[in-house]
C-alpha cells in the first residue's frame, strides 16, 4: 500500500512517523518553541535525524478553545518554512484548513494537505473552497480528519453516543466527496481526530475499536501525541493530569498500540522515542 503525494509515493507497508513542526506561539504542547522560520527549520532537521519519515508543518493551534489565526498571519508563518522544508528531501505535510493556505503551500511544493476540517471550509475571500483547491491539484496527498464542532467549542459540547460509527460515516463521506472531484483513492488517508470533540472514553474507544475504521478501506493516520486523554489516563491519584511534556511514555504506548491495530501513520512530537518503540514492535513481528 502506498500513499501518493505531490513528490513521493510513501510506502505504508511499514509504519510512517510524522514529526510535528508547530510554527505557533500557543500550541498546547510546544507553543513558542519553534515560532520563527529558522528555529522551526532547525527543529525539522532534528526530527529527521531522530527518524521522522514525514514532517507536518502547522501555523495555527487547534487545541480546545484556541482562537482562529488570521489568514495573513498563518501565511506569514507557514509559507517561508514550507519553501525551505521542501528542500529537505522528505514528504512535507501542512496542517491547515484554510483554502488560501492550501493553495499557497501547494504552489511551494508541499506534498500533503492535513485538514482537521476534512476539506469543509470555504474561502475567506470568495475564491475556491478547500475541496476545490485539493481537487484541482494533480497529485497532492490529503489527510481528512473528523472533528466535532470547532476548536472553540468542541470540548464544551463533545459528541454523544457511540462515536465509532459516526466517525466512520463522516470520513467515508468526506473521502467520497473528494473522489467525486477526481482525486484518486491512493491519495487519501483518514484520521478519526483523537481529542477533537470527543470525551476521554470516546477517544479510547476509537483506539480499542480501530479495526472498524479500517473497514472503510483507506489508510489511517493517528495523532495521540501528548493529548489530554493521555494525561487523564496517567493522572491516577494526582490532583491534576501530567503536563503535556510529561506524557511522552503514554503517547508512545498509544502510538505503538495504534500501529499494532493497523494504523499506517502516527503523528507525534516525540519522534526518537516513537521510532525506537516501533523498532521493537517490528522485531517482535519479524520473530512471529
Amino acid at each position: 500500500m502506498f500513499w501518493t503525494t505531490t513528490r513521493f509515493e510513501i510506502d505504508l507497508r511499514q509504519p510512517q512517523v510524522m514529526g510535528i513542526v508547530n510554527v505557533t506561539p500557543d500550541s498546547f504542547s510546544d507553543g513558542g518553541q519553534h515560532a520563527d522560520t529558522s528555529t522551526a527549520l532547525r527543529h525539522a532537521e532534528q526530527l529527521l535525524k531522530d527518524g521522522a519519515h514525514i514532517l507536518d508543518i502547522g501555523g495555527e493551534s487547534t487545541r480546545p478553545g484556541s482562537p482562529a489565526v488570521p489568514l495573513d498571519e498563518e501565511l506569514a508563518r507557514v509559507v517561508p518554512l514550507v519553501r525551505e522544508a521542501v528542500k529537505l528531501g522528505v514528504p512535507i505535510s501542512v496542517d491547515t484548513y484554510k483554502p488560501e493556505v492550501m493553495a499557497a503551500v501547494l504552489d511551494e511544493g508541499a506534498d500533503i494537505i492535513n485538514d482537521i476540517w476534512g476539506l469543509r471550509r470555504d474561502s475567506e475571500s470568495g475564491g475556491r473552497g478547500a475541496l476545490e483547491v485539493v481537487g484541482a491539484h494533480p497529485a497532492c496527498g490529503v489527510c481528512l480528519m473528523h472533528m466535532h464542532r470547532d476548536p472553540q467549542t468542541m470540548q464544551v459540547a463533545p459528541m454523544d453516543g457511540d462515536v465509532v460509527p459516526q466517525v466512520l460515516l463522516f470520513l467515508e463521506r468526506a473521502a467520497q466527496a473528494l473522489q467525486g472531484r477526481g482525486v484518486q483513492k491512493d491519495r487519501i488517508v483518514l484520521d478519526p481526530g483523537i481529542g477533537f470533540g470527543k470525551t476521554v472514553e470516546q477517544n479510547f474507544a476509537l483506539l480499542a475499536r480501530q479495526a472498524e475504521l479500517l473497514q472503510a478501506g483507506y489508510p489511517l493516520l493517528l495523532g495521540w501525541s501528548r493529548k489530554s486523554s493521555i494525561g487523564r489516563a496517567l493522572q491516577g491519584d494526582l490532583a491534576e493530569p501530567p503536563a503535556p511534556a510529561e506524557r511522552v511514555i503514554g503517547s508512545v504506548v498509544a502510538a505503538v498500540m495504534a500501529v499494532e491495530r493497523g494504523a499506517h501513520v502516527v503523528r507525534v512530537h516525540d519522534v526518537r522515542e516513537t521510532v525506537q518503540a516501533l523498532q521493537v514492535l517490528a522485531a517482535v513481528r519479524a520473530a512471529a
